[in-house]
C-alpha cells in the first residue's frame, strides 16, 4: 500500500525526521527554519499530516513522526541519498552540489526503479556526504560518531558525515577540504568559532558549522598532536 502524499508533504516528513534525530522533537520555528517556509505554512501541513495520522503534535513542545511516518520517512531518505548516489557516481556531479537537486529527483522514482538504481550503484552503503543509506526494510546502521563540537583538542578524527546537505554549507566546507573521510583535529575552541588542522593546514569554521561535522576517533596511541 503507498500512500500518496505531496512533494511538500515528503519534504516535511523528512525534514521531521533529520529534526528529531538531532534534538528528540521537531519544533515548527525549526522546520519552517528548515524548510524555508513561513511558520503559517508549517501549522497547515502539520495538521495534514496528523489527519494521516503521520506525526503527532503537541502545543509548545513539537512535532515527532508516528511509527507509520518514521517508516515513510526512511522510504523517502533511501530515495534521496540513491538519488544523491546517482548523481555523483553516474553523472559525475560534484558531492557539494547534489542535495538539492536530489530532492526533486527523489520524488519521481518508484520502489522498483529505487531497487534497480540501487543494484547499478553497487549497494552502497553511504551517500556521498557519509550519511547511511535505509534498506529496502527500513533499516539504518548508524556508524558512531560525533560532532566536531563534541571533540577534545588534538584528538586525531577522520570525518565520518556532514549532517546538513545545503550547497551553500557544502560549498563553504569543501573549500577548505572538509568531506566524509578526511583526517581532522581541532586545535583551538571558541564561543562562535572552531580553529580546526586539516591536511597539515588549519582553518577557522563557525560553531554551528562544526555541529554538522561528525567524526569518528581515529584509533592511534592516544598522545596529543602537535601543531
Amino acid at each position: 500500500m503507498e500512500m500518496e502524499l505531496s512533494h511538500d508533504a515528503e519534504e516535511y516528513i523528512e525534514a521531521i525526521y533529520r529534526l528529531q534525530k538531532r534534538r528528540g522533537v521537531a519544533k515548527t520555528n525549526e522546520l519552517a527554519n528548515e524548510l524555508n517556509v513561513v511558520p503559517g505554512s508549517v501549522t497547515n501541513t502539520i495538521e495534514h499530516l496528523k489527519k494521516h495520522s503521520l506525526v503527532r503534535h503537541e502545543p509548545y513542545k513539537g512535532v515527532r513522526l508516528t511509527a507509520k511516518g518514521e517508516k515513510l520517512a526512511l522510504n523517502i531518505i533511501r530515495r534521496h541519498r540513491l538519488a544523491e548516489r546517482l548523481l555523483t557516481d553516474i553523472l559525475n556531479a560534484k558531492w557539494s552540489d547534489v542535495h538539492e537537486s536530489a530532492c526533486k529527483l527523489e520524488h519521481a522514482l518508484t520502489n522498483d526503479v529505487v531497487s534497480l538504481l540501487e543494484k547499478k550503484l553497487g549497494n552502497p552503503k553511504f551517500c556521498p556526504h557519509g550519511n547511511p543509506i535505509p534498506t529496502e526494510q527500513g533499516v539504518i546502521e548508524e556508524e558512531e560518531s560525533v560532532p566536531l563540537t563534541g571533540i577534545g583538542l588534538n584528538i586525531l578524527c577522520r570525518v565520518a558525515k556532514i549532517a546538513d546537505g545545503k550547497r551553500e554549507n557544502l560549498l563553504r566546507l569543501a573549500s577548505k577540504g572538509i568531506k566524509p573521510g578526511v583526517s581532522i583535529h581541532v586545535v583551538e575552541k571558541k564561543p562562535s568559532r572552531i580553529n580546526i588542522c586539516i591536511a597539515g593546514k588549519e582553518c577557522s569554521i563557525k560553531y554551528y558549522e562544526a555541529t554538522n561535522i561528525w567524526v569518528k576517533p581515529v584509533k592511534v596511541e592516544n598522545h596529543a598532536l602537535q601543531k
